[in-house]
């Protein structure tokens, strides 16, 4: 694969780097030097079990965040959507899988004008969804590569075990499609109520997927490729034989759900949300700039009330209106108006597609910002 350049490194050129005190609230901080040890500590993870490390650009939706990852060693780039692919296409990424059921020859036809210039797939879970990729591909002479979706126990999207040598011949007779492999994702990793239970799902879902795969090879079909994913569970289901490629996401950033979850502790969290305090209407409550057109109001994960940890204190966001982030405030703690906080976020990756850009911080100062170029990418 050829790198589309190496990582970047925000320099000093342009003046003197900006302090907290500078920043215009609310913004989002990313801290490169977190990001650049999560990155690394993944790679590693995954040359260790000899699996492939396709992450999932869905959570940072950002061009040079992708290249660190390449230039750390993954294969390629994990989309949610066609758009993400031509987003990270056009800044010169080669190889792409989007990982979602992709339907229509609308978006069929987005990943046509792709497919000369990236080694692409798509994600895919029925017949009838398979083949309206199918009709554009064929018409056109060319073949896109597939990925058959299994559901192992999220019970979302994908296919059951049960029935995927029947869906997987079904793909295989279509000849403007050839099936690649399959995958899945863990996501009710996400709902496990300690990291035991963590883990667990983690060696089901490789498990599962490599059955599944080996069922449908029995059956007379090619399957190259058995893909995992999910942050939480990446750990585990990396270590079963047979699993070739590993689709994290989340990691890059990490959020509140992680460290609720075990899979992090704070000071793997690059991702927070610098806010001012606007209001203390009472000792027992606080209200930031940063409501849920900031934070989003996704849960936290596995279970718990808030909208984010307050970083260095106990008192947490405890709820939100599109512009008012209200802090309910612990015993013993106090907050000024017009003071700074730092805020970690339930979920990042809803985080990132909320902001045109973010602030890349190291030391405590920021060094420049990075564009979230694949922001609102939804089709």
């Amino acid at each position: 694969m050829t790198s589309p350049g190496a990582a970047p490194i925000l320099g000093r050129s342009g003046g003197a780097f900006l302090t907290f005190d500078a920043i215009e609230t609310p913004a989002v901080l990313v801290d490169l030097d977190v990001v650049l040890r999560n990155v690394a500590a993944m790679a590693e993870r995954a040359r260790r079990r000899g699996v492939r490390l396709r992450p999932h650009a869905k959570t940072h939706k950002i061009v040079e965040i992708g290249r660190m990852q390449l230039a750390a060693g993954a294969s390629g780039l994990s989309v949610a959507k066609a758009t993400e692919a031509e987003v990270f296409a056009a800044a010169g990424f080669d190889d792409l899988f989007v990982a979602y059921p992709v339907v229509g020859e609308d978006k069929g036809r987005r990943l046509l004008a792709l497919a000369d210039r990236v080694r692409l797939a798509a994600g895919v879970d029925s017949p009838d969804g398979a083949r309206t990729l199918d009709a554009v591909f064929r018409a056109s002479g060319c073949r896109l590569d597939v990925m058959l979706k299994v559901d192992v126990g999220f019970h979302r999207v994908g296919v059951s075990p049960d029935r995927a040598v029947e869906v997987a011949q079904s793909i295989a007779d279509l000849s403007g499609l050839r099936l690649r492999g399959v995958f899945t994702h863990a996501g009710h990793a996400y709902l496990a109520d300690s990291p035991e239970g963590v883990t667990r799902v983690g060696l089901s879902e490789g498990s599962s997927l490599v059955e599944t795969a080996q069922r449908v090879r029995d059956a007379g079909l090619e399957i190259e490729e058995v893909s995992v994913g999910s942050t939480p569970t990446a750990a585990h289901a990396m270590t079963v034989k047979g699993v070739t490629e590993c689709r994290p996401g989340n990691y890059v950033y990490h959020d509140a759900s992680q460290v609720s979850l075990g899979t992090c502790a704070l000071e793997d969290c690059a991702l927070t949300v610098l806010a001012t305090v606007v209001s203390v209407p009472a000792p027992d409550r606080a209200v930031v700039d940063a409501g849920s057109k900031t934070l989003s109001s996704d849960p936290l994960r596995p279970r718990g009330a808030g909208f984010g940890f307050v970083v260095g204190r106990r008192s947490r966001v405890a709820r939100l209106s599109e512009e008012h982030g209200v802090i309910e405030v612990a015993a013993g703690e106090g907050f000024r108006v017009g003071e700074r906080v730092r805020i970690l976020p339930n979920h990042a990756c809803v985080v990132s597609n909320l902001h045109d850009r973010v602030l890349a911080i190291r030391a405590g100062v920021v060094e420049g910002e990075l564009a979230v170029a694949a922001r609102g990418c939804v089709r």
